[in-house]
C-alpha cells in the first residue's frame, strides 16, 4: 500500500474486532502520538519531586489568595 487513502480503505474493510486491535496498537505504530501515555507513566513514578511540589504549592497558595492572579489560558495559546 502506497498512500494514506489506500491504508484508510483497507482499515475500513477490517472486521470490528481487528479495527479495535489496531486502535490499541496505534501508539506503538506512532510513538509521537503517545505523549499522554508517557506523561501518565512519569506521573505514576513514586519518587519525591520537591521542586515540582514546591511550585505547585506556591501556585495553589497564590490562587487561593487571588484567583485572578494568573493569566487565563486561551485556545490561541496553543496555536501552532
Amino acid at each position: 500500500m502506497s498512500t494514506a487513502r489506500e491504508i484508510e480503505e483497507a482499515i475500513r474493510t477490517l472486521p470490528s474486532s481487528e479495527r479495535d486491535k489496531l486502535l490499541r496498537h496505534i501508539p506503538a505504530l506512532f510513538p509521537e502520538l503517545a505523549g499522554d501515555a508517557e506523561w501518565e507513566r512519569l506521573i505514576r513514578v513514586e519518587r519525591p519531586r520537591p521542586e515540582l511540589s514546591g511550585l505547585l504549592d506556591e501556585t495553589e497558595q497564590q490562587l487561593s489568595r487571588d484567583p485572578n492572579s494568573l493569566p487565563r489560558v486561551k485556545a490561541s495559546d496553543f496555536a501552532a
